[in-house]
This record gives C-alpha cells, structure tokens and sequence, in this order.
C-alpha cells in the first residue's frame, strides 16, 4: 500500500510539472521563432540595401566615366606600331615620310624647337640631302663686326625653323589658340602614340544634340569634343617621294612615326645597349655558377665521421 501510495504522488508531480512548463516552453518557442523571423527579415533588408547600393555605385561610376570622356576626350585604341617591340626598331622610311608630312602640312602652325638638322643625318637623309635642305631656309645671326644682325643660309646645326615669332604671334594667327610645339607631343600626352594617330583621324560629324562653336571642330579623342585645328590630314594631301599611295592613315602613320622618333631619338642605341649589357650579364652569370660549382663542391660534398668510441 504504502509504495502504491508514493508511486501514484510521484506520478502526479510529474504530470503537473509537464502542465506548468508547457506554457513556458511554448513561449520561449514562440519567442525564438519571433527572433528567427526577424533576423530573416533584416538580413533581407541588409541583401536589398547592398544591391540598391551596388546598383547606385554602378549607375554612379558609369555617369562618372561619361563625364570623364567628355572632360578628357574619348580613350584611343592601341595601335600594333612596328617599334613598340623590346628588339624593335623605327621604321626609317616611315620616318623620312613623316618628316615630309611635317614640312608640308603641320610647320605652318606647329614648331619643333628641340630638333636640329643634324639629328636627321643617318635617321632619314643622308648628310648632303640634310645641308641643301638646310641651304633653303634663312637664319637671323649677329651681330657682326659692325654689330649688325645679318641673314645667312642654315647649317647643320640650326634649329628647324619657327612658323611665329612668339606665342602672341601664333595665337593672333590662329583665332586665339596656341598650337603646341611638337618636339615632345608623344611624351606629354597621356597615350601620346596611339593619342596623335587618333586625333590626326578621328574628326567627323558631330553626333545628335551635340552643338560646336563656328571656328572649332569636332573630334571626340580631344578633351572636350572640340578643336581649333582643322582636319589636315586627307587622301593625296602630299606626294611621297617614294611613290607610297599618301593615304590618311598612311600619313598619320608616318608622322607619328617621325613624332615618336623625335621625342625619343636615343631608343635604338638605348635597347641595343640593353641587349648588349643583358648578353655580357649573362655570361657572367654562367661564369660565376661554374665557379661556385667548382670551388664548393669539394666542400659540400664531404663526408663527417664521428668516432663516438673515443
């Protein structure tokens, strides 16, 4: 009777312990699963919030670049030129060519004060061809022993002549704009090569809804959109000596040929130089491999042996 008695007690607090934390036990399930929903919803709120930001970042860095295209001009497409090679060299007929194209088309306004007539002796004319071209123009020396300035034929070693006396002169001349001298055009532009060949070819129309002031012209690779200087290079602008047809690109081809040369004439001694140093380098390289193969292998081959008895 009397273990019939506990086991009926001892059933009966289990039973109403299991009645009074079922009400607790549901509410912290209710509970937990409220926390669970929530955290579901703010991570979704956090998932949508990076997307509008990554959409925003996007829609802001492509108004960006179109601001930095117009601001900047259009990026120029890279050119396979012929002397870009680590071994390469300059194209010398590419660059006698360009050297004409200068002359008759681009001296009128723009001036290359770094070059001399002797810096063309051995790159495109020999140096009878480069004194009578020299011959041609007229140089302001003096004084005299009068003190008089005097006029005399060029020489080697002037400078290809100005088109304008000063920069007033050439902006006077040319409606307010100042033509750049281009002894160093290839280097100061960003992407000079590729930049000039663009420029010299990519004038057209201007697209819709895009207006130019009267005396400027439109070509997108110049910041801006619009340029003082006009289209110059056209088919059968000049006549090459050579017989080469003088097409557009021809021409932007073998001037820039000329610019990039004139911008950077030491680059053939410069990469022959190079190899030159590279090839002695490496010998000694072998060399000092072969010596340390022999002087150390007697060394790095020896044996130790460890009389542990004594």
């Amino acid at each position: 009777m009397f273990r019939d008695r506990a086991l009926q007690l001892l059933l009966r607090g289990r039973h109403h312990s299991q009645t009074t934390a079922s009400p607790a036990l549901s509410s912290l399930i209710a509970k937990k699963d409220q926390e669970g929903a929530s955290s579901i919803g703010m991570k979704s709120l956090r998932a949508f919030a990076l997307l509008g930001a990554g959409v925003s970042g996007l829609l802001s860095f492509a108004t960006i670049a179109s601001a930095d295209e117009a601001e900047h001009g259009l990026e120029s497409p890279n050119y396979p030129w012929p002397h870009s090679g680590i071994l390469s060299s300059y194209d010398h007929a590419s660059i006698r060519r360009g050297h004409q194209v200068y002359q008759e088309v681009c001296a009128s306004c723009h001036s290359m004060s770094l070059i001399s007539y002797r810096d063309l002796v051995g790159v495109a004319y020999t140096e009878e061809e480069t004194k009578a071209m020299a011959a041609e123009i007229e140089v302001v020396d003096g004084p005299n022993d009068e003190g008089e300035m005097f006029t005399r034929p060029g020489k080697l070693s002037d400078r290809l002549p100005q088109p304008y006396a000063n920069e007033q002169a050439a902006r006077f001349a040319n409606g307010g704009a100042y033509p750049p001298d281009l002894s160093l055009i290839t280097k100061a532009r960003h992407n000079g090569q590729n930049y000039v060949f663009a420029l010299l070819t990519g004038y057209r129309d201007p697209p819709a809804g895009v207006s130019i002031r009267e005396g400027l012209h439109y070509n997108p690779y110049f910041p801006g959109g619009a340029i003082a200087m006009p289209k110059m290079l056209n088919d059968g602008a000049v006549e090459y000596e050579d017989g080469t047809p003088a097409t557009e690109a021809q021409m932007g081809k073998d001037v820039v040929s000329f610019l990039s040369w004139a911008a950077e004439p030491e680059m053939e001694e410069r990469k022959l130089m190079g190899f030159k140093w590279i090839f002695v380098l490496s010998l000694a390289l072998l060399q000092a491999a072969y010596y340390r193969r022999l002087r150390w292998s007697v060394l790095k081959s020896r044996k130790l042996v460890l009389d542990v008895v004594n």
